[in-house]
């Protein structure tokens, strides 16, 4: 304590330290190893040797594995969107008119993870099959072609991705909406703005911090998901996610597994950069405060 008392300035640093420590050894070192991986030559039986001119593991990964990089990059951007759809609608509604509903239309949000992922994605392989109660009264009633189906399609898979990231989208968005101070909208109003003036000049504005935040917290796991593609796909919807999980613990080829995982968090790490950028994130962390 008289140390603290000495230095107040190690009380930032000292409440630092528990994330830092968590970062570091969760999130440093495994990228750092998992880069090192990346330029391995070799196989699990004979061993492996590292060398740093060794970038055929790179060459080869982006050579063989095009379309799935593309299809990730796709589903996960167009399942942000039906998310955004979804959730903006959602969560101005209950910020703005649930009332005393408010915390059991927050808690109907956040209850589908009291149920495992694997779970809930499992359920939409009974929700979208052949004979579900979806498809079975359609296709009874003459209305959908009997040989239709939506299981084993991408649309099952971006509907699986949207349903299961769909509470990450609308928490921070509620986050945003439900802190805007009132007295704005009504200010716009005497203003002679109209309802969709007020809303596009002050709601929309404020609400973009929670939107820039719910899309990345959305399309950034959907990009690598592999539970989805797996269970409610097939094999010409894989995405990148099945390439480097079957890369892992199927052929046990580390290499090109880690080199796979490398470009994918480049990858992303690029489109956040961009995406901020566009957005502004200097002007968006101004509206947050």
């Amino acid at each position: 304590m008289g140390l603290i008392r000495r230095h107040p300035a190690l009380v930032p640093l000292l409440l630092l330290l528990p994330g830092l420590t968590w970062l570091v050894s969760f999130y440093l070192a495994p990228n750092i190893q998992m880069f090192a991986s990346s330029f391995w030559s070799g196989t699990l039986e004979s061993g492996f040797s590292f060398s740093f001119s060794n970038w055929t593991n790179y060459t080869d990964a982006l050579s063989k594995y095009q379309q799935q990089y593309a299809r990730s990059i796709q589903y996960g951007f167009v399942a942000t969107l039906i998310c955004f759809a979804i959730a903006f609608p959602l969560a101005y509604f209950i910020a703005f008119k649930a009332g005393r509903a408010r915390s059991a239309l927050l808690f109907l949000v956040v209850a589908p993870f009291f149920t495992s992922y694997l779970l809930r994605t499992i359920g939409w392989r009974t929700i979208l099959g052949d004979d579900s109660i979806i498809l079975g009264p359609l296709k009874a009633a003459g209305l959908v072609d009997p040989g239709a189906r939506f299981l084993d399609t991408p649309f099952a898979v971006i509907a699986g991705i949207a349903y299961n990231f769909v509470p990450f989208m609308i928490l921070p968005i509620y986050v945003s909406l439900e802190k805007i101070d009132r007295r704005l909208l009504e200010a716009a109003q005497d203003l002679y703005a109209s309802s969709w003036g007020a809303f596009r000049r002050v709601t929309l504005p404020l609400a973009m911090p929670g939107i820039f935040a719910g899309s990345l917290l959305t399309f950034i796991p959907a990009i690598g998901d592999f539970i989805n593609a797996e269970l409610l796909g097939n094999p010409s919807t894989t995405m990148v996610g099945n390439v480097i999980q079957r890369q892992f613990l199927v052929d046990r080829d580390y290499p090109t597994a880690a080199a796979l995982s490398f470009m994918l968090m480049v990858l992303i790490l690029a489109g956040v950069a961009l995406y901020g950028r566009l957005l502004g994130t200097d002007e968006l962390t101004s509206k947050a405060i």
